[in-house]
């Protein structure tokens, strides 16, 4: 049986390697359109952009291991097209055909039209190269606009802020992470950005953007424009299904797959950021667009690929650094109805359990690593009388 895994993330990468663990010996094809070898992508946001990681450290694995494992690793390589009757894939020169397929084709950033027409100097972060372009302008004294308050927005800001960059966020939402976490949560990061000296405007919408000499000037309705000498779209990404849509695979917000990670074709499978999930815990179709669902959704569609029936029951996992905050979130709290906290969060310290009628759907820490797998024992449970108790340590829970 020979694979062909199209994408250059960490799913592609994961699925690759699990093949070889699993003992699968036909053939394997990475086809990716980036010029890198797969790469994990939360070093882009932190270490990178702080300046204390390099390049080769988010590689998911080096150089030298896909020929070490007979991995046909094709950089550099767009892939055009799938024929679904002849199992092929087009790419911009030539086909190749294959017995399973894997589309982990990612995401990518959601594009701003004001911005990108404005002539003024804006940037994306979503790969490598847009890190490393970035990082060269978060220098000392350096004015950073951005636009957007979400994971990525969030993030850069910090490591702006601590590279000795001025930092301006806009965000249309009243809170940052608002939608993610809710009010009470939401506010934690509000402040602490605010406290590290973010400029953080909420609740504001963006009128005009124009070129100010070298830098932007961003027009914002009912306040004060805001100049900077660069401009951060961070507005959130899109699935990269294109390339399903017209092979005419289900899609939806998404790649569509089933709870083993399979297309509407029996021999084609999507994993990572382009998934969308019909998760059997939580009882929801999900598309997860973090590190850790990556790697799982990699490795799972790798074993059911070779004939494993298991369906992927893992909950979404996330973490953040930003500042002295450190933070790891498990589960899925979008429609909660209650929420329980343990600790401090003015102090930042403690945790947050997210409930929906008689169940836990998600669970947080904030610089307690001890919490995490207290946490995954209680999602996903029954919110007993003991889980609505914040006097009860999260340790008794499980």
């Amino acid at each position: 049986m020979n694979v062909v895994v199209v994408g250059g993330g960490l799913a592609a990468a994961s699925a690759a390697a699990e093949l070889r663990e699993q003992g699968h010996t036909g053939d394997i094809v990475v086809v990716s359109g980036e010029p890198h070898p797969p790469y994990e992508r939360p070093p882009l946001s932190k270490g990178l952009l702080l300046g204390t990681a390099e390049p080769e450290s988010a590689l998911v694995h080096p150089r030298e291991w896909y020929d070490e494992h007979q991995v046909d690793l094709r950089t550099g390589t767009l892939a055009t097209g799938i024929d679904l009757d002849r199992r092929r894939v087009h790419l911009e020169s030539g086909e190749l055909p294959y017995d399973r397929l894997l589309l982990a084709t990612g995401a990518t950033p959601r594009r701003l039209p004001m911005a990108d027409g404005s002539g003024a100097p804006v940037a994306y972060l979503r790969t490598l190269d847009d890190a490393l372009a970035l990082r060269d302008r978060l220098t000392e004294g350096a004015r950073i606009a951005i636009i957007g308050a979400g994971w990525i927005g969030l993030e850069v800001a910090s490591a702006a802020r601590q590279r000795g960059a001025s930092v301006t966020v806009l965000e249309s939402a009243p809170l940052p992470l608002q939608r993610v976490l809710g009010d009470e949560v939401a506010t934690v990061f509000a402040d602490l950005h605010r406290a590290h000296g973010v400029d953080l405007r909420l609740g504001v919408r963006v009128a005009g953007i124009e070129p100010d000499g070298a830098g932007v000037r961003i027009h914002v309705e009912g306040g004060d424009p805001v100049a900077a000498d660069l401009l951060l779209v961070a507005v959130g990404v899109v699935p990269t299904d294109g390339i399903a849509t017209s092979a005419g695979l289900a899609v939806d917000d998404g790649i569509q797959v089933d709870a083993r990670l399979r297309t509407s074709d029996p021999h084609v499978f999507a994993a990572g950021d382009v998934a969308d999930h019909d998760h059997p815990v939580l009882g929801t179709r999900i598309r997860v667009e973090h590190w850790d669902t990556a790697i799982q959704h990699g490795r799972q569609a790798a074993r059911v690929m070779l004939g494993a029936d298991e369906a992927y029951t893992r909950l979404p996992y996330f973490f953040t650094d930003q500042y002295d905050l450190g933070m790891e979130y498990v589960g899925h709290g979008a429609g909660y109805d209650g929420l329980v906290v343990r600790g401090d969060l003015g102090a930042r310290q403690g945790s947050v359990l997210w409930l929906r009628g008689d169940r836990v759907v998600a669970g947080m820490h904030l610089n307690d690593w001890d919490a995490i797998e207290p946490l995954r024992g209680v999602v996903g449970g029954v919110a007993t009388d003991a889980v609505r108790d914040p006097s009860v340590p999260l340790g008794e829970l499980v």
